[in-house]
């Protein structure tokens, strides 16, 4: 099934380009740092969910083919994402990635119209209090600045527990020039999980599908066991995968499940 391309514009004049896939109600994916439509898990989920859903994989401000507007500001992501909705289908359901889940989160707190979230390991801390504000972020900042992009997702990677062997295998790989390019949206992801307070996710009242992997560290998995729990309608699933991702067939099928009601776990858990 070949995927069908277009673009909306979001408040600020920024472009964002998405590709649309499939039959059935809206799935919109939200892409981790450093990933886009052309790199990532995406695309090859969206591939499995399209028999079932209408399957929207889209480029976030300043990668791909999407354009960016200075200054960022995380309410400038949530209306890419308001845009995106009203154009592809309101509401829809959203799936997130890492600080895309938080980015996800954000989102339906603040107001947009959403069926159900699935999130893969958000990286909030509830024991931390957000100061919108993060040494890390200046520290990228500074590194692209001085045209040390390479360095700066390195920086970045080390920094948030990515283990040292991944990052030498992705220097090695052919992505790695990409990751360079979009060093600087590294900031916008690192502003963003330290956007939302914790009495916002109170606010949210999808069904949401916390996931989390064995594999991945206890910090990881803490986050995420504590995002489900402070939510109204949160359930926490643990499956098998590698540090910080779940294959994408055993993924696309619990996905599927929970965004067409037949988790009975779930659905519990949201008191329907």
């Amino acid at each position: 099934m070949i995927p069908v391309e277009g673009t909306v514009r979001s408040a600020d004049g920024t472009t964002i380009a998405y590709e649309r896939s499939g039959t059935g109600p809206t799935v919109v994916m939200v892409d981790a740092a450093g990933g886009f439509r052309a790199m990532g898990p995406m695309r090859p989920l969206a591939a499995l969910l399209a028999d079932e859903f209408t399957v929207v994989c889209y480029d976030r401000r300043g990668r791909g083919g999407s354009s960016d507007t200075a200054p960022y500001h995380v309410e400038r992501e949530v209306d890419d994402l308001r845009a995106l909705v009203e154009e592809v289908g309101d509401p829809a359901c959203l799936f997130g990635f890492s600080s895309g889940a938080v980015l996800a989160l954000v989102a339906a707190a603040r107001g947009l119209p959403v069926g159900r979230l699935a999130l893969l390991e958000p990286p909030i801390d509830l024991a931390k209090p957000p100061t919108g504000e993060s040494g890390l972020a200046a520290e990228i900042a500074q590194l692209v600045a001085a045209g040390r992009r390479g360095d700066a997702v390195a920086h970045f990677q080390a920094s948030i527990g990515v283990p040292a062997e991944l990052t030498e295998g992705m220097r090695e790989s052919p992505s790695w020039p990409a990751l360079e390019r979009l060093a600087h949206t590294l900031v916008y992801d690192l502003t963003i999980v330290d956007a939302l307070p914790a009495d916002e996710l109170a606010r949210i009242g999808a069904p949401t599908l916390v996931i989390d992997s064995e594999q991945s560290d206890a910090r990881l998995r803490g986050w995420a066991a504590g995002v489900a729990a402070a939510l109204p309608h949160g359930h926490r699933r643990s499956m098998r995968g590698d540090w910080h991702q779940v294959p994408e067939a055993d993924l696309a099928p619990a996905l599927a499940d929970f965004f067409a009601g037949r988790d009975a776990t779930v659905e519990l858990a949201a008191g329907r």
